[in-house]
C-alpha cells in the first residue's frame, strides 16, 4: 500500500539478559616462576601457558570440551609465533574449534584477560571460559631494524626493555618511574628493602607450610640426547636471596639518593597462570564446586610516569579502600 511503512527485521545483538550473571572460579593453577635465563628458559610463553591451562582445568574437574572460549594475556610477543593464546590452548589439549584471543596490556594482560572473560560470562555470551597470562622474558629477542646495513655496524634493541620496560612517552625505564613514585610518596629505601625481604620470607614460609604446592603445576622439560626429563616444581627467585647482602645492594636507576635495587625491584621471570571461570548456573550442570565468586573489577589509568599508583585508583573505583603503604602488590 502506498505510503505504508515497510516492516523491518530486527536482529538483536545483545545477550538479551535482564541482569548480569554471577561469575565463579572453578579452578586455578600456575607454573613455577622461573628466574631469568634459568630453569624454564627453554620453553616459550605459549608452552608455559599450555601447562597452566591444562593444570587449571584438571583442578576444576570439568572436561576440556566444556570450555567455550579462552583468553590469555601475553605482552612480549615478538618471536612467539602467530596467535599465542591459540598455541597455548591447543597445546593444552583443548578442541581445535575453541575460539581464542590474546590480550596485550602492559602491565596486567593476564588480569585483563580474566576481566574480559568474566564480562563475557556476566552478559551471557559464554558459560565457561579459561583466562590467564603467560610470559617468557628469557626468550624475548633482540631487534634489528630492516633496511640497508649502515657502515660501522648495526644496533640491536633489547626487546625486553623496548616492549616491556620502557615508558614510550618519556623514554625512561620503569625503574625510573618507580624512583619518581618513591620520592613523591616518601617511600624510603629501607621501607622498600623491608617489604621486599618480607615478600621473599613469606614465599619461603608458604612453601614450607605447603600452601604454594596447592596452586603450582610442575613443568616437565624433555631431556636431550637420552638424558632424563627435568621437572621444575618450585619458584626459583626466593631461594636465590642473600639477606646478608640485600640491604647493601647498589641502586640501579638513580645512583645518588636512589631507592630501587635489584633486590627490592620486580624481577625478570618466566611463567604462566590460568583460571577456569563459569556462570553460577553452569556450576549445577557441570556438577562441580566453585572456589570463589568474582564480585568486582575495574580499570584505572594515570600519567605514564605514575603507573605504580594506578592500582590505588582502580581499588577505590571498585569499592575497596586501602592505605597506600599497605596496598597489596598486584
Amino acid at each position: 500500500m502506498a505510503g505504508s511503512i515497510p516492516q523491518l527485521i530486527v536482529r538483536r545483538y545483545s545477550s538479551g539478559v535482564s541482569q548480569l550473571h554471577d561469575v565463579v572460579i572453578l579452578g586455578a593453577a600456575r607454573t613455577p616462576m622461573g628466574s631469568f635465563r634459568s630453569s624454564l628458559a627453554s620453553l616459550k610463553a605459549p608452552q608455559l601457558g599450555a601447562v597452566a591451562i591444562k593444570g587449571a582445568l584438571e583442578k576444576s574437574g570439568i572436561p576440556m570440551e566444556a570450555v567455550q572460549e579462552v583468553y590469555m594475556g601475553n605482552v612480549c610477543q615478538a618471536g612467539v609465533g602467530q596467535a599465542p593464546c591459540r598455541q597455548a590452548t591447543l597445546n593444552a589439549g583443548l578442541p581445535k574449534e575453541t575460539p581464542t584471543t590474546t590480550i596485550n596490556k602492559v602491565c596486567a594482560s593476564g588480569m585483563k584477560a580474566i576481566m574480559l572473560a568474566a564480562q563475557n560470562i556476566q552478559t551471557g555470551a559464554q558459560d565457561v571460559m579459561v583466562a590467564g597470562g603467560m610470559e617468557s622474558m628469557s626468550n624475548v629477542p633482540y631487534y634489528l631494524s630492516r633496511g640497508e646495513t649502515p657502515y660501522g655496524g648495526v644496533k640491536l634493541i633489547d626487546g625486553i626493555a623496548h616492549d616491556g620496560l620502557l615508558d614510550v612517552y618519556d623514554q625512561i625505564h620503569m625503574g625510573v618511574c618507580a624512583e619518581n613514585t618513591a620520592k613523591k610518596m616518601s617511600i624510603s629505601r629501607q621501607e622498600q628493602d623491608e617489604y621486599g625481604m618480607n615478600s621473599y620470607k613469606r614465599s619461603a614460609e608458604a612453601y614450607k607450610s605447603g600452601i604454594m604446592q596447592r596452586e603450582i603445576v610442575e613443568v616437565r622439560i624433555p631431556g636431550k640426547k637420552g638424558k632424563p626429563d627435568t621437572v621444575v616444581s618450585e619458584d626459583e627467585e626466593y631461594k636465590r636471596i642473600d639477606f646478608n647482602k640485600f640491604c647493601k645492594l647498589p641502586t640501579v636507576f638513580q645512583k645518588e639518593n636512589g631507592t630501587v635495587t635489584a633486590g627490592n625491584a620486580s624481577t625478570l621471570n618466566d611463567g604462566a597462570a590460568a583460571v577456569v571461570l563459569s556462570s553460577a548456573g553452569a556450576v549445577e550442570r557441570l556438577g562441580v564446586k566453585p572456589l570463589a565468586r568474582i564480585i568486582g573489577f575495574c580499570d584505572a589509568a594515570t600519567f605514564p610516569i605514575d603507573f605504580p599508583l594506578a592500582p590505588i585508583y582502580s581499588t577505590e573505583k571498585v569499592g575497596f579502600k586501602f592505605f597506600f603503604k599497605n596496598i597489596l602488590k598486584i
